[in-house]
Formats: structure tokens, C-alpha cells, sequence
């Protein structure tokens, strides 16, 4: 991340601080977490929330190496601009991430293999936070895995818990990574698994389940299977 996309990242941050909820992008320890269940072979739908200045997006890149089908929605236009300037293999929508299904239908795509979230959640309501959970699990493939971040500090915030909450009912599966000490501020990783769906709740009967495994070196998550 070069020393002008840090700056430009502070601005907007100073423009909208309850949007963009950071003073600086992401280390390349935190992204490397983050990218982890993105897989090396293979043709993966890979989709990006709030991507930023890109540090999630140039890890993604790199990862998918020319292959699959990687969609990032950012709804800040300058972001946006620089995104398009960085990476122009990347399929890059202007939106909400909220029309996660209406983003990937109008591109013929009916699921996503990864979802690799970079939103503030600890800024958003709780109504936008169900809002967005649901637009993850209704397009997530069932191998799928969805991560996202968490600064350490703010973890016992009532955002920060409702999202923990949130994520145990809507994922079979919720691990969280170690603490990437070298981000500014120390942020660590959750990986989500098997989400739940209206339809598979009503024939499985699952009830939400938390699983909280502290990995001792770090995060280990399972590949999704090839295509």
C-alpha cells in the first residue's frame, strides 16, 4: 500500500468516518487472514465487501492468479475510481452491498464461493448489520465460507457483540484467528461456515451454534472444494 493510498484513505475516512470507520487500510497480515479460504485452483466466485483502497483486493489477486470471477462492491465513488485505476481485472460494482443478489444476478451469477467482507461493522445499526448477514447467506454456496474482521479493541462494544451474536445464528461455524498485532489498530479474523438458510433451518432443525477455537499459530480454514 504506497504512502498516497494511505492518505487517501485517511481523507475519506476523515470525510465520513461512520462510513469508512478506519484510519488506514488494512495490514498484509490482516489481508493474508482475511484471503485465506480463497482457493489456489480452480474457477471461484469470489466476492468482495467494501473493499476500500484495495489491501483485501490485491491479496485476492494474487490468490486467484488470472482465474474464477472476483466481484468487489464498494459504495464510496472515490474509492471506487482508484479501485478501477489498480485493478482492472476486477469486476467492480458501485452499490450497496446490500443488493448483493440483485449485484450478482445482473452478471449471470447465482452464488458466491468466497465472500471476504472489509465493512465497518461496528458502525452500522443493527438493522443494516441483518441486513447485510442475510445478503451474505442468501448467496453464499453452501462449501462456502464468509470472512470478516474485527478490531481487537472494540470487541466488547455493543456493536462489536451483536456481530459475534449475529454471526453464531446465521453460521454453523464461526472460528475466530489470532490477533494481527501488526495491523493499526490490532484487528483478528472470523471464518464462517455452512451458513444457515430459512429452508435449511426448517429441515435440518439446526439451532445456531458459536464455536469459538483459538487456533495456537494460526487461522487454519479448509479450501471450499474445486468446481
Amino acid at each position: 500500500m504506497t504512502v498516497d493510498h494511505r492518505r487517501q484513505f485517511l481523507r475519506e475516512f476523515l470525510r465520513d468516518p461512520f462510513t469508512v470507520a478506519a484510519v488506514a487500510p488494512s495490514s498484509q497480515a490482516l489481508a493474508n487472514a482475511v484471503v485465506a479460504p480463497v482457493p489456489l485452483t480452480g474457477d471461484p466466485v469470489v466476492v468482495e465487501l467494501g473493499p476500500g483502497t484495495g489491501a483485501f483486493t490485491q491479496a485476492i489477486q494474487r490468490r486467484l492468479a488470472g482465474r474464477g470471477h472476483h466481484v468487489a462492491i464498494e459504495i464510496n465513488e472515490r474509492f471506487a475510481d482508484l479501485l478501477a485505476g489498480r485493478f482492472p481485472r476486477v469486476d467492480l460494482a458501485i452499490a450497496d452491498a446490500r443488493n448483493l443478489r440483485e449485484i450478482l444476478t445482473v452478471r449471470g451469477l447465482d452464488h458466491a464461493d468466497v465472500i471476504v467482507s472489509g465493512l465497518p461493522w461496528a458502525a452500522f445499526t443493527p438493522g443494516r448489520q441483518d441486513d447485510l448477514l442475510a445478503a451474505v447467506t442468501a448467496v453464499l454456496a453452501p462449501h462456502g465460507a464468509f470472512t470478516t474482521f474485527a478490531y481487537a479493541h472494540t470487541r466488547w462494544m455493543p456493536p462489536a457483540r451483536r456481530l459475534r451474536h449475529s454471526l453464531g445464528e446465521r453460521f454453523e461455524e464461526v472460528v475466530r484467528g489470532r490477533t494481527e498485532r501488526a495491523n493499526m489498530p490490532p484487528a483478528f479474523v472470523y471464518s464462517c461456515r455452512r451458513p444457515y438458510t430459512p429452508a435449511r433451518r426448517a429441515t435440518t432443525g439446526l439451532p445456531p451454534h458459536l464455536s469459538w477455537r483459538r487456533p495456537t499459530r494460526t487461522l487454519q480454514v479448509t479450501r471450499p472444494p474445486n468446481r
